[in-house]
């Protein structure tokens, strides 16, 4: 009889934690991921403000696999698959057959029927992102730097992020705090503390998903340093010269878009309902409704908690569910009981804005200031891989709270001058 063969599609948080569960299960795995490298996309926006530069936070999937013989990596994008025939084709034309089939396979930015607006609005979910996102903002103080029209110059210095979730509101912190402390010496005909930060939040707060106190703290925490927070109107345009908020028109050459995600394909790929945002609706084991064979976890997946809420699309989600799905397929190839259904274990949620205040929300203890930054910091170096990343990370948030100065400030495009737009 043939190893029980486990496809996983998909090599993120949610993805690798069940292979890491799989280990000694007797079971043979393909990992299957569209690129080569597991990302800690938490700190995906320090790459993005110059603060870390993309191998810190990014590590190749084959590397971290290269002593399970029982573990095939493979690069590749799926494209569809076929739940009678248990097979999964991707768009090189390969077909692999599956006992057991995991979709880890995430989500996206979405744009709510404005695609069109994604030249100009990038949103920040891959190594690709961030750095387009961090030349675009270096190349607009260059240009203002040589720019003779005041507008012009103006517009080159308003960096517009659109909606106010954790990872907007990092990025308007960081670039604010990297255009008031650590430029303001290095140009000669503008003044960058004069760079406009403008965050931009449809509904009536920052950070809704934190209690009120926190949200009103960060806002707060922003102004404080020079963001302008616009709260309560939508974005309704997005174009080269500048983003419409409602009726009001801003220019801005540099708009960054976080208002939203769009889950992958997964279950249209299986023919199963999906919410709003295109999250495949599970069961309570994680499987894909009438293919026990499936399960899907992660940002791709719909998994609703005891009281009614979804469990929220963050990395510690996607660990626990990863970890639960391993558990399962041991019981299954074992013959033992299957788990209790999922249950979710919210272990807190963490934003930082700037260098130095950051809030903390773990339900009945909320942290807000200078503590919560520091316990932020050491969680998220707790759950970066591997010695060498820990030790890079911190140092480089020690080197720029002691100096103020970013290290991976580098544009690495030929043409430098070259519109982006």
């Amino acid at each position: 009889m043939s190893e029980h063969h486990v496809v996983v599609v998909g090599g993120g948080f949610g993805g690798l934690q069940l292979v890491n569960g799989l280990k000694g299960a007797g079971v043979r795995i393909t990992l299957i991921d569209r690129r080569n490298h597991h990302l800690f996309q938490p700190l995906l926006y320090q790459v993005a403000t110059t603060i870390l530069s993309t191998s810190e936070i990014a590590w190749p999937i084959r590397h971290l696999y290269a002593d399970r013989p029982e573990v095939t990596v493979l690069l590749g994008e799926v494209n569809g698959v076929d739940p009678q025939a248990k097979s999964v084709s991707l768009r090189s034309g390969m077909v692999l057959n599956y006992d057991t089939l995991v979709l880890a396979t995430g989500a996206t930015h979405a744009y709510f029927g404005h695609d069109e607006w994604e030249p100009v609005a990038p949103g920040l979910k891959t190594l690709e992102d961030a750095t387009t996102i961090r030349r675009r903002v270096l190349l607009a103080f260059e240009r203002a730097e040589v720019e003779s029209d005041p507008a012009v110059r103006d517009a080159y210095l308003t960096f517009s992020i659109v909606g106010a979730g954790p990872t907007g509101v990092e990025l308007a912190g960081i670039i604010a705090e990297l255009a008031h402390f650590t430029l303001p010496k290095e140009f000669r005909n503008i003044d960058t503390r004069k760079t406009r930060v403008v965050l931009i939040e449809a509904g009536a707060r920052v950070l809704p998903a934190f209690a009120e106190e926190l949200s009103a703290y960060a806002r707060a925490a922003l102004e404080k340093l020079g963001v302008e927070v616009l709260t309560g109107t939508p974005v309704t345009q997005c174009t080269v010269d500048g983003v419409t908020v409602g009726e009001t028109f801003i220019p801005s050459r540099t708009i960054v878009w976080a208002a939203g995600v769009q889950a992958s394909h997964a279950a249209r790929w299986l023919g199963v309902p999906a919410d709003r945002a295109g999250r495949t609706i599970v069961e309570k084991d994680l499987t894909a409704p009438g293919l026990p064979d499936v399960f899907v976890i992660g940002d791709t997946a719909s998994v609703t908690q005891e009281n009614g809420k979804p469990v929220p699309g963050i990395a510690p989600a996607a660990k626990q569910q990863g970890a639960y799905v391993a558990k399962v397929i041991r019981a299954r190839i074992s013959g033992k009981p299957a788990p209790a259904p999922f249950k979710y274990f919210h272990q807190g949620s963490l934003a930082t804005i700037g260098k130095s205040a950051a809030i903390i929300d773990f339900g009945r203890i909320k942290l807000k200031g200078w503590i919560a930054w520091w316990i932020w910091g050491l969680a998220h170096i707790y759950f970066l891989i591997g010695t060498r990343s820990r030790f890079t990370v911190a140092w480089n948030w020690l080197w720029i709270y002691l100096s103020g100065q970013h290290s991976a400030r580098l544009i690495t495009q030929r043409e430098t001058m070259r519109d982006d737009g």
